[in-house]
């Protein structure tokens, strides 16, 4: 029933931007916390971005100045736009929900989507 649909990667040139977006659908509550989540080949997943009901966003040191989450309540959208994209910032990106916490943590997600694939080539 619960669907998270990240949309928006590809592949880039190093300084390039990217906007991603995270449709939701049949989530059971209103979150308390959407994050953005990233995976590097060979490396462990981490953390990017997240926004929480209270509207704080936080962001990762090496994204910070860089990267911008949003959300459109009203369309149940979230967004990251990653501007001066890096060689680094290659890696898997997923959506997560959280139902129940506004604490962003990858343990307090209840929800994830599939993930997109962001390439950024140099």
């Amino acid at each position: 029933e619960v669907q998270l649909v990240e949309s928006g990667g590809g592949l880039v040139q190093a300084g390039g931007s990217l906007r991603l977006s995270c449709a939701a659908s049949g989530v059971p509550f209103d979150p308390y916390a959407i994050g953005w989540f990233r995976q590097a080949p060979g490396k462990e997943r981490e953390g990017v971005s997240c926004i929480s009901n209270d509207g704080r966003p936080y962001y990762v040191d090496s994204v910070k100045g860089r990267f911008t989450i949003s959300s459109d309540n009203a369309k149940n959208m979230v967004y990251l736009q990653m501007n001066s994209l890096k060689p680094e910032d290659t890696a898997e990106y997923y959506c997560a929900v959280s139902i129940s916490t506004s604490v962003c943590e990858e343990y307090a997600m209840d929800y994830w989507g599939k993930g997109t694939l962001v390439t950024v080539s140099s």
